[in-house]
């Protein structure tokens, strides 16, 4: 009877200490996976600014064909589009309901090539040094781009970024104290056991080992449980747009996968560790008196 008593005790206290390490790995990962959007979506909205370079209407192709190619060779410049005088005009029309017709030989816009950005030039610092040399380039009459949006979005991006960094660091030393925890208190129901292992003579490595095995189990349980979680979430979520879908890629889904599966065995092992070595270094008299 005692026997099965102690082995329902053991049983619940593993899942209990399963289950607190998954919701814990459960907030962890998530965190990292947020982490992640967020950057994608940063660099993708850094990515969609572009500098709309005006030319004169006078440039013929030859003179279009190489203005384009000096954009394209600038260190800053994704790639290029070019923008007749005529469709220019039709996107005009369209935008404030009227008919291109009534802009025939008197339309205000001008050829233009957009010039998108490269994520890490999407900044007026790095605007402000090149701006001037594109200017110079013959054919080129004016420049604009959403100074204020990249303003905004330079400033906002990255201090969300960093909240969630901070966020995911503090995350992971509470997912140790947590865990930590959970695993002591595990460990010191069993602290007598040790204590009399120790007595009749055994060695630190012999005692550690069920514990520390134990606590591996349950750490690789929790870990797939959770990751089994987030990867349904992540699937979800991708399957809501494409434009989501661009946001995570697999190799970066793996990420927070990878680094719930690896926290969740090794902090639960790390943990154990500690515990057991507390009480193999303790006193007997100490142990009884705890």
């Amino acid at each position: 009877m005692m026997t099965n008593k102690k082995r329902t005790t053991g049983l619940f206290s593993s899942f209990t200490s399963c289950i607190s390490t998954t919701l814990v790995l459960l907030l962890l990962g998530t965190v990292i996976s947020f982490y992640i959007v967020t950057y994608n979506f940063s660099r993708s909205l850094r990515e969609n600014f572009a500098l709309e370079v005006m030319v004169s209407d006078t440039l013929n192709t030859k003179q279009l064909y190489a203005v384009q190619q000096q954009l394209r060779q600038l260190p800053f410049v994704r790639y290029t589009n070019y923008i007749s005088k005529e469709k220019g005009t039709q996107e005009l029309a369209e935008a404030l309901k009227e008919r291109p017709e009534d802009y025939v030989g008197s339309s205000p816009v001008p050829a233009e090539f957009e010039a998108f950005l490269k994520a890490e030039y999407a900044n007026q610092d790095s605007l402000s040094k090149f701006v001037p040399g594109i200017m110079q380039m013959h054919g080129v009459t004016d420049i604009y781009y959403p100074s204020d949006v990249m303003r905004d979005v330079n400033y906002w991006i990255p201090l969300i970024g960093l909240i969630l960094l901070i966020t995911a660091l503090l995350l992971t030393f509470v997912s140790f104290a947590l865990i930590n925890n959970t695993i002591r208190l595990s460990i010191y129901a069993r602290r007598f056991s040790i204590n009399t292992m120790k007595l009749v003579g055994a060695k630190r490595s012999y005692i550690r080992r069920p514990f520390m095995w134990r606590a591996c189990r349950i750490g690789l349980i929790a870990a797939l449980i959770a990751d089994g979680i987030i990867g349904l979430g992540l699937h979800l979520f991708v399957q809501q747009d494409i434009f989501l879908s661009t946001l995570l890629s697999p190799v970066e889904a793996a990420i927070p996968l990878v680094a719930v599966f690896v926290c969740g065995i090794l902090l639960t092992t790390v943990c154990a560790y500690f515990s057991v070595n507390k009480y193999l270094r303790m006193r007997s008299s100490k142990i009884y008196m705890s």
